[in-house]
């Protein structure tokens, strides 16, 4: 047998032996626990794209949303050992909601086993061009109850920032919360509340555009889509580090002969190149953790966001 011919059926055992481990080359299934294009949806098209490409079969993404996500995440947390399914997993599936629902129909740890993590971003402050405030120090100035800011809802991760900017401020400012991001943003432009917590790919247009003041940033260290923003912790906020993220999860029930080569397929398309920009473009800073760092971040972000939704008082029957 020639060279070339030996390499191609290398290649193509390579490929049968990935399919076979992921369910006899059945289609996979991502399940979205929101709506098309919302954040989540666009950061599991993407991974579905590359894995793929990485797997050499088909990734379909399937849209399930609703309470807060809790509907999706359960319908991947009780899937069968061979439903081929995984989730689009978040902070807000994976560790608000723990806290959040007095009776959530899935555990993070025991019913989901982490594959990758696609990414964090942070979320900016903003408000309305037409305000007086250029900083959080002008804020801080503001009498409370006179200053309202906007949500995707009650409990959401820019609701609990808002919050948790309300106790590092001492102030009361009053949550508005609204059917989702895009009309709150809407709401927020056109005046109706004076600031809201959201992520970078949606404001920054509209900062550009003259109609936004971003104000800081909600984590730790600046957002490299928005350098020129600093964080709440460089303006006196002490403590501020709230970041939204994503996640790949497998549903526990998965053997591990399937879901490991899963894991190896996913790790391997989060560190290409083509993919990293792709999240980047929507504010998504990418980092590389490894099985066992996963579940401690896991772990220790039901423990931080916990905090901040009682913090609020939040909580959903």
């Amino acid at each position: 047998m020639k060279r070339r011919q030996i390499l191609a059926a290398t290649a193509l055992a390579l490929v049968a032996a990935g399919a076979s481990a992921q369910g006899n080359g059945r289609p996979l299934k991502l399940v979205v626990p929101f709506a098309a294009g919302t954040s989540t949806d666009i950061v599991g098209r993407v991974l579905a794209e590359a894995l793929g490409r990485q797997l050499g079969q088909t990734v379909v993404v399937e849209n399930k949303p609703g309470a807060g996500g809790t509907i999706g995440s359960e319908m991947v947390a009780r899937a069968g050992a061979d439903a081929n399914t995984l989730l689009m997993g978040t902070v807000g599936t994976h560790a608000i909601n723990p806290t959040l629902y007095k009776k959530l129909p899935y555990q993070p740890v025991r019913d989901f086993v982490p594959l990758g993590f696609a990414g964090a971003t942070p979320t900016l402050l903003v408000v309305p061009a037409s305000a007086p405030w250029k900083s959080v120090a002008d804020l801080r100035q503001a009498s409370g109850k006179a200053v309202s800011f906007a949500s995707a809802g009650n409990g959401t991760s820019g609701h609990l920032a808002g919050e948790t900017l309300n106790i590092r401020l001492a102030k009361d400012f009053v949550h508005v919360p609204y059917r989702d991001g895009a009309q709150a943003l809407t709401e927020l432009m056109g005046g109706n509340v004076q600031f809201m917590f959201y992520h970078p790919a949606a404001v920054l247009p509209h900062i550009r555009a003259g109609k936004l003041r971003a104000l800081g940033a909600s984590s730790a260290r600046r957002s490299a889509a928005a350098p020129d923003v600093p964080t709440l912790a460089e303006q006196g906020v002490a403590d501020f580090d709230l970041v939204a993220w994503f996640m790949l999860y497998a549903p526990a029930s998965m053997p591990a002969a399937q879901r490991d080569p899963l894991r190896d397929a996913t790790q391997a398309v989060l560190a290409q190149a083509e993919v990293r920009e792709k999240l980047a473009a929507q504010g998504i800073e990418s980092a590389a953790m490894n099985a066992a760092e996963m579940a401690a971040f896991g772990t220790a972000e039901i423990a931080k966001w916990g905090e901040a939704v009682k913090r609020s008082g939040a909580q959903v029957d």
